[in-house]
């Protein structure tokens, strides 16, 4: 079974959450949502989440696909030495790396994005060039292991992605 790991923060994009979480389930993969502790997180837009964990518990555990939604949550990410790790880990073992929205901030940080076609939120592009990504400003950007999106419009198509990579054990090395 495949094992997906998303990320969660203050102030996360309530939809970039809750719709991969759910949609992941929805496929059978085994979806385990983690933050930097336990406890409540409020989304963007008023909804509660509550990790299935606490990070320290999957920081050394392998998954097929780390996901990180967007909204504000990406700048508290970031600033976690273990997510950084756990990110640059995953990406150098070829394992699916997806960033939504702002979540590419994470991917900076972690710098795994130099030479890399990727996308993101608008406002984010210059943070994203700045770094050596080739930022390409589509809706979806598929980068060998690294999926990227724009906004919650364009996950439906990213989430068809990831789900394909995922289900047919398509070969997603860097």
């Amino acid at each position: 079974m495949k094992r997906i790991l998303i990320l969660l923060e203050e102030l996360v994009e309530d939809v970039e959450f809750i719709y991969p979480y759910l949609r992941f389930k929805e496929e059978g993969f085994d979806v385990i949502s983690a933050a930097p502790k336990h406890g409540e997180y409020r989304g963007k837009k008023g909804m509660t989440f509550r990790p299935d964990v606490p990070l320290k518990e999957v920081v050394h555990d392998t998954f097929d696909c780390v996901f990180i939604p967007g909204g504000y949550a990406p700048d508290k990410l970031r600033r976690y030495t273990e997510v950084l790790s756990l990110v640059r880990r995953h990406y150098e073992e070829g394992k699916l790396v997806c960033a939504v929205c702002h979540g590419p901030w994470v991917l900076i940080s972690a710098k795994i994005v130099e030479g890399r076609r990727v996308t993101g939120f608008f406002a984010i592009k210059d943070d994203l060039e700045n770094a050596g990504a080739l930022y390409t400003g589509e809706p979806v950007e598929a980068d060998k292991n690294l999926i990227t999106a724009t906004d919650p419009q364009s996950m439906l198509q990213m989430i068809k992605v990831v789900i394909s990579k995922l289900s047919k054990g398509e070969e997603v090395r860097k």
